[in-house]
């Protein structure tokens, strides 16, 4: 906390986002030849990459954020992280210290545990494959997708009206669909099997069945002691890549003797996971199995400065997916932004992601739907690298007081869905914020919305929908024919800047209530 005051004081918050970017965007600097198609497979193409991905995935973050943070915050202390040689000559370029000898036994040992764990991998595969080869059952395959990463409250849940607003849901209705499949899968696995339009939706431990057949489990076990033994030897030259993608080039080679019937014809990746592309999917893809990712929010760009854009969100300019699901042609503007203009795009409106079976509370009269964002405390706020603070108390605070004051002048509910549950989660909620949000919900006009219910049934529910910038509820607003409006209470925000999608900026308590009033009265 001691390092982001710094950076604060001197008008350098950037410096964190900054060498975030250029981890993202800078090669690795490996030469082609050094990479092994034994190990990548039908990823050996894009080797570079996805290895950059991987570590993106595994080591930016919070962790790397608080280690840079914490080097500049004690004085003469160099930066202590797990990093590879390529990138600590990067941060080296940026200004930091690096502590060579801690820095260099960290990653080390990093890369040895990834190499014992892939190991592991390799033989839990072998032991699974073993054990599904003696209850293998003569089942003719379905046709099937598979929604990965999903969570209990993105399955199917009906409310009364027979309606669900999660992602499986939203796929029966999508016209791009597959229509001749047999299931719908995804990995909760606690959840129980139910019936969508006349298709299972069924819980499946992993997007790859086992290896039941003994010819190809042998043919995987030979393979795995090869691997094993290029990644060993690999890690004692400095070879680092094998050993810490050694547990995804295992998943890779199931996949790669599987029968292709046995595979999903379409897997699914939201962008909560938007950095990395799993080393398998080229082996499915090489299958004729089609990998989609999709946006369930748009929320994903940099607020404008004065006179420029700031650089991306880290990570998206890494991504490499062979076909995207967007929004509007706002989102596909930024996806071809990251990763160029000859991404493969579909334009498909908001897509549904979590719901929950609560029906809305009983409304009397009139009411704005209210969406903000919930503020985290200090230490994990600073450790994110944000260099624009706008997600911050002090503006959580008079967004949510303005409109409540205003809506409550003008006659109106204010049907407030919180981003969060606050109480499940008062740990890592900003306490300045938790006293407001509670003080704040006991007035007349103010109706707290379970945040597991959809967006949908809010807005629905509602005459006027105000969010926070740049949540995606203010597209949901537009697309159901509700008057939207972005509210900056503190005039912090560029009016043209493109990550609101076409939605008007109001800034000021005085423009509020003059928005307000317009639509009242039209």
């Amino acid at each position: 906390m001691f390092g982001y005051r710094l950076l604060k004081n001197s008008n350098l918050l950037s410096k964190i986002s900054d060498i975030n970017q250029i981890l993202t965007t800078e090669s690795l600097k490996i030469k082609e030849k050094c990479f092994s198609k034994y190990i990548f497979g039908s990823g050996i193409d894009h080797a570079e990459v996805i290895s950059r991905q991987y570590l993106l995935m595994r080591l930016l973050g919070q962790h790397l954020n608080r280690a840079l943070l914490f080097s500049l915050g004690k004085s003469n202390a160099g930066v202590v992280y797990y990093l590879p040689p390529e990138w600590r000559e990067c941060i080296r370029k940026k200004g930091f210290k690096v502590s060579s000898f801690r820095t260099a036994l960290q990653w080390n040992a990093f890369v040895a545990i990834m190499l014992a764990y892939g190991i592991v991998k390799i033989v839990k595969i072998i032991f699974n494959g073993i054990r599904a080869a003696l209850k293998q059952s003569k089942q003719k395959p379905k046709n099937y997708v598979y929604f990965n990463a999903l969570s209990p409250n993105t399955l199917p849940q009906p409310c009364k009206d027979g309606r669900s607003h999660d992602i499986i849901s939203w796929y029966m209705q999508w016209d791009g669909r597959i229509k001749d499949i047999d299931m719908l899968c995804h990995d909760v696995i606690n959840s129980k099997p139910c019936i969508l339009d006349g298709k299972p939706v069924v819980p499946i431990s992993s997007p790859i069945p086992q290896l039941a057949e003994i010819r190809k489990l042998l043919q995987f076990t030979v393979w795995g002691l090869g691997a094993i033994i290029i990644a060993t030897l690999d890690f004692f030259r400095g070879y680092w890549w094998h050993s810490v993608l050694l547990n995804q080039a295992a998943l890779a080679k199931q996949l790669r003797l599987q029968n292709p019937e046995f595979l999903a014809e379409n897997y699914f990746f939201h962008n909560s996971s938007w950095i990395y592309r799993p080393l398998w999917t080229y082996e499915a893809e090489r299958l004729g199995k089609r990998i989609t990712f999709y946006f369930y929010s748009t929320n994903c760009e940099n607020f404008k400065r004065v006179n420029a854009y700031p650089p991306p969100v880290y990570g998206y300019q890494a991504m490499n997916w062979p076909h995207y699901l967007v929004w509007d042609e706002y989102q596909a503007d930024f996806v071809r932004r990251m990763v160029g203009e000859s991404a493969p795009i579909s334009i498909v409106g908001p897509i549904w992601l979590h719901t929950s079976s609560e029906e809305m509370p009983n409304l009397k009269g009139r009411s704005v739907a209210v969406f903000d964002i919930t503020p985290f405390c200090s230490s994990i706020y600073q450790s994110m690298g944000i260099d624009f603070e706008f997600y911050v108390p002090k503006i959580s605070k008079q967004f949510l007081h303005d409109i409540q004051e205003i809506t409550n002048n003008y006659g109106y509910m204010m049907l407030w869905k919180r981003k969060r549950k606050l109480k499940n989660e008062s740990s890592i909620v900003h306490p300045e914020y938790l006293f407001f949000a509670e003080k704040l919900s006991n007035s007349q006009n103010v109706i707290i919305v379970d945040s597991d219910i959809s967006a949908f049934r809010v807005i629905e529910a509602s005459e006027f929908v105000i969010s926070m910038p740049f949540t995606s509820t203010a597209l949901i607003a537009r697309q159901l024919g509700k008057p939207s409006c972005y509210y900056d209470p503190c005039c912090l925000l560029q009016k043209d800047d493109r990550a609101a999608h076409g939605i008007e900026i109001i800034q000021g308590s005085k423009e509020l209530k003059q928005w307000l009033n317009y639509y009242s009265c039209s």
